[in-house]
């Protein structure tokens, strides 16, 4: 957002005819942490409100809760803390941030307390009625990934004793690429069941809407345009038919540039309808 969060973020999306935002407050790439503007801040807000556009953030790619890296894991604090916080001034609804994953061949359980014991201080922080919320995203299952599928946000959540703050942003691709074969009969509504059991009801507050380059269990994280990956376009329609997405916005993650995304909304606006 180099020009602006509302001069440019705002205007793309009119553009795409997108009906929602997910923005970087930070190098995704890096742990640096600007500060926002003031004005542009309350702009975007204020156009946000008025256009009833709901806002996201991403946080950073190298936040790792997991890692056995005092440095990572510190500055992992810092960039999760200062996304939350630009959220917050921009009014987004929540901050999507990677799950992590377990480095240094440690176990499972000895990462997990460690998610607990820097994570869990950061969603105490979340006391103001406007804070976001904290959205869970897990990968595709590469790794030493600490959540891949969905029975894996179980020990997540508990690990965050299922903080009020926490939430889920379900990516199609991710879960797809670990191992849940969306396309098969019930495929996606079987997912989206399972993930309710998981975490319990109204814990899906985001959907990164991706169609996959590979097959399902593959274990790679290479998004394609809806309809155009191994995934396809039926397993969208039963997703935005299932009772757990009522009212959860769509984020696209796909290539292709701004063609690439106009299409994809319009399909997806397609398979809604």
């Amino acid at each position: 957002m180099a020009g602006g969060l509302a001069s440019v973020g705002l205007s793309y999306a009119r553009e795409l005819k997108a009906e929602t935002v997910q923005v970087f407050v930070a190098n995704p790439r890096g742990w640096a942490t600007p500060s926002g503007n003031p004005q542009q801040d309350e702009a975007f807000r204020a156009q946000c409100a008025e256009e009833n556009i709901p806002a996201y953030v991403h946080a950073p790619y190298l936040i790792n809760f997991g890692s056995h890296t005092e440095a990572t894991v510190e500055k992992s604090v810092e960039s999760l803390r200062h996304s939350l916080r630009r959220g917050r001034d921009i009014g987004a609804l929540g901050v999507v941030v990677h799950t992590g994953s377990a480095t240094g061949g440690r176990e499972r359980e000895v990462a997990l307390a460690q998610v607990r014991a820097y994570m869990l201080p950061l969603l105490d922080e979340l006391t103001h009625d406007d804070d976001p919320f904290l959205l869970l995203e897990s990968t595709a299952g590469q790794g030493s990934s600490l959540c891949s599928r969905t029975w894996d946000f179980g020990p997540y959540f508990d690990a965050l004793d299922r903080h009020p703050k926490l939430g889920i942003c379900l990516d199609t691709c991710h879960i797809f690429a670990a191992g849940h074969d969306l396309t098969g009969p019930a495929g996606m509504k079987q997912t989206l069941d399972l993930l309710v059991d998981t975490v319990g009801e109204d814990r899906l507050k985001l959907i990164h809407a991706n169609d996959s380059k590979d097959v399902a269990g593959a274990h790679k994280d290479r998004h394609e345009n809806i309809g155009s990956g191994h995934i396809g376009t039926d397993p969208f329609r039963e997703l935005m038919a299932h009772p757990a997405t009522e009212n959860v916005p769509l984020i696209i993650e796909t290539p292709g540039g701004k063609e690439g995304h106009a299409a994809d909304i319009v399909r997806l606006k397609e398979l809604r309808a």
